[in-house]
């Protein structure tokens, strides 16, 4: 389901920017292998036959009525996308999409073993436990909203704002918390050590200016329209129902005039360090005190915690002493049973994909119910999946591989930061003191996380989802005041994405993604260069982008600039910004530069230290002119391949809000443009479309 959690928005994990350990003495088949958790599991087998073809870059993929130095794009890809329409069941599909199809179907083989093993321990039962239920649509449908009687009676007596306060911290403690929750995050000023984090929530549309905008109204009345749906299938007269679902929209519209949108917080990451004491968070926001709060979660007050957007919470305090405590039942009634839905009765799935993913999407097909179910296990229990993930999908030779990979990229960007012309010695020495200090992780955690308090049944399909979330919830928390656990990972292994997170100065590159277009052990080196080697490079460049340069090597915001380079970058940058924010739909909507700068920087600089890492690595050999490209031509083919990607109309429309991304297309033609290896390498000169020269031309890292 396409949604936004009305939850609290806290820091993704460790601020990781995703396109978004350093090995031990561990071999890969210790590590893949589980023995940490002391659990032995039935043996898992793959049967390759039935998963989805592998997506290779092919010559016939290419449009040869399309001009390289007109659009790369669609002549790249022009012949794939008009071959490969979305799928019903998605709201986009492309390299990413197709990679996760083969990694889902790889998931379910091992899901039905899991299932299916009596003897079954640790993560296996977990795993086997979330789908022997979430596949038993019968007695799902028998329970109908049964599941949430008794939650729901709770908010059913509440009497006024004192009791919504205290139903707000309950509710948290079980890892359910609708408006203000914490969790724990490493310190901007002490990376080394996690502190409480909290910031906003509460919102069900994608975005804070969804709820004003005048091109959403449309939505906003589906919206409504979808609330009262929700509240009649949880037994609110229809009536009653369409009268609720107006107080509901607005309570969320009072709620996004104090939030700050995606763009804000993508393109200012301090946003989200605010440290104040609770005694100060108290006086902003008397009717929750946070002081009551961290009691009531089991956490120790600390002396300093981070109180992100606190605009938001002081109006959440006003709320909970202004506003009518019936139209806050509605409220929490309604969140409630939205976000349980995909966990009910067929009634409530349909509904919820009605508007999720149709709706905000433009997903036709409900997805199959297998699919469903693994991305339930993937978010409650991901890395006990990705544990039995990596035993079957996961060659060795593949890891050896990548690590060769980045380190040749890793010089190739040592090299570029060291022939910087517009960076100063003094920047350019703390610029590689971080280029020494990059942390890569490869394929799967050197140490698993332990599971072993999870307690999960073949009874009841939410209530394995409700204990994850609160066990998931109760990890979390545990490690405030503790030291930084530098061997966690942010991301699955079953996870098709990369990332960088500037509070460990470490790389991320999951096990999924280690697959074609990507990477592929049986194509040449421009191709993978172009590829896996410039999404490497990307990550890298992620630690020198708008938001990633104001972390020094040990991951603290520390401004490591002197102010003449400071301002060279930002001139440069908004070069970049300029550049897409002239990009334009086929609509004729323009694309929004400042709200993608971090990524565009990293492409720019991860395809143009791909580009010399690959010269570097095939020096002295002879072109071998594969299917009559030359290197050069395969490797910027590599780089498009990744980027084909259709797009349903709505999906288009929320990217264009809502992702710090830009459009998969203008990504294949964005960071090619301003390199001139690019157009020496299809003979294209001044004045075509993809050559940016002169001032136009943008060159930072």
């Amino acid at each position: 389901m396409i949604r936004s959690n009305p939850r609290i928005l806290l820091l993704p994990l460790a601020v990781a920017l995703a396109l978004s350990a350093c090995a031990r003495d561990q071999t890969d088949s210790e590590a893949a292998s589980g023995a940490e958790s002391g659990a032995a599991a039935p043996a898992l087998v793959l049967d390759e036959s039935t998963l989805p073809p592998v997506n290779r870059f092919q010559l016939a993929d290419l449009d040869a009525e399309a001009d390289a130095c007109r659009d790369f794009n669609a002549f790249a890809n022009g012949t794939w996308l008009a071959a490969n329409p979305v799928p019903g069941d998605r709201s986009s599909w492309g390299a990413f999409e197709m990679l996760d199809e083969r990694s889902t179907a790889v998931q379910r083989q091992l899901a039905e073993q899991s299932a299916a093993a009596a003897d079954a321990t640790g993560p296996q039962k977990i795993v086997g436990d979330f789908w022997a239920t979430g596949m038993d649509a019968e007695k799902i449908n028998a329970q109908g909203i049964e599941p949430l009687r008794e939650e729901l009676a709770r908010i059913d007596a509440l009497a006024d704002g004192a009791a919504v306060a205290d139903y707000l911290r309950q509710s948290a403690a079980r890892g359910g918390g609708f408006l203000v929750g914490i969790g724990a995050m490493p310190d901007f000023q002490d990376a080394t050590v996690n502190i409480a984090a909290t910031g906003q929530g509460g919102l069900g549309l994608p975005d804070a200016p969804y709820y004003t905008a005048e091109d959403k109204q449309k939505i906003r009345d589906a919206y409504v329209a979808h609330i009262a749906k929700v509240l009649e299938l949880s037994g609110v007269p229809a009536a009653d129902a369409a009268a609720q679902a107006a107080d509901v929209m607005a309570f969320e519209t009072r709620l996004a005039s104090v939030s700050k949108s995606r763009e804000e917080f993508s393109r200012d990451v301090g946003l989200y360090y605010n440290p104040v004491t609770p005694a100060e968070a108290d006086a902003l926001s008397p009717n929750f005190p946070f002081t009551a709060f961290f009691q009531s979660q089991g956490v120790e007050v600390p002396e300093t915690f981070s109180l992100s957007v606190p605009e938001y919470h002081a109006e959440v305090s006003e709320m909970l002493a202004e506003v009518p405590v019936e139209q806050w039942k509605s409220y929490l009634r309604f969140h409630l049973v939205d976000d349980a839905s995909p966990f009910l009765s067929d009634a409530f799935v349909e509904q919820n994909h009605d508007f999720y993913g149709r709706t905000l999407g433009g997903q036709q097909e409900l997805k199959e119910r297998g699919k469903r179910v693994l991305q339930t296990i993937d978010r409650s229990a991901g890395e006990a999946l990705g544990q039995l993930y990596v035993k079957v999908a996961f060659p060795p030779e593949s890891k050896a591989r990548m690590e060769e990979l980045i380190g040749n990229l890793s010089e190739a960007l040592k090299v570029r930061i060291e022939n910087l012309e517009w960076m100063s010695d003094e920047t350019k020495a703390k610029a590689l003191e971080k280029w020494e200090t990059f942390e890569p992780r490869v394929g799967y955690p050197d140490k698993w996380r332990d599971w072993s308090g999870l307690s999960t049944a073949r009874d009841s399909y939410i209530g394995n989802v409700l204990a994850a979330r609160e066990f998931n919830y109760r990890w979390d928390i545990g490690k405030i005041g503790q030291p930084v656990d530098r061997s966690e990972w942010g991301m699955r292994p079953q996870t098709v994405n990369a990332s960088y997170n500037p509070l460990a100065n470490q790389l991320t590159f999951p096990a999924a993604i280690l697959q074609p277009p990507f990477f592929d052990p049986e194509a040449d080196d421009p191709l993978n260069y172009g590829g896996i080697g410039a999404v490497i490079g990307h990550e890298m460049t992620h630690g020198y982008d708008d938001q990633g340069a104001r972390f020094d090597p040990q991951g603290n915001m520390v401004n490591w600039w002197t102010e003449a380079d400071l301002e060279g970058f930002k001139a440069r940058t908004g070069k970049l910004v300029a550049q897409f924010d002239a990009y334009t739909t086929e609509d004729g909507r323009n694309l929004n530069g400042n709200h993608t700068l971090g990524e565009n920087i990293a492409d720019l600089g991860g395809l143009a230290t791909a580009y010399d890492a690959m010269k570097t690595a095939t020096e002295g050999s002879e072109d071998p002119m594969i299917d009559g490209l030359t290197r050069d031509q395969r490797f910027f083919l590599g780089w498009a391949t990744v980027w084909r990607r259709n797009f349903t109309a709505e999906e288009l429309d929320r990217r264009l809000q809502t992702d710090e991304h830009a459009l998969a297309g203008f990504r294949a033609i964005g960071a090619p443009s301003n390199l001139p290896a690019f157009a020496a390498a299809f003979d294209c000169g001044p004045g075509d479309p993809m050559v940016r020269g002169g001032d136009d031309q943008v060159v930072i890292w």
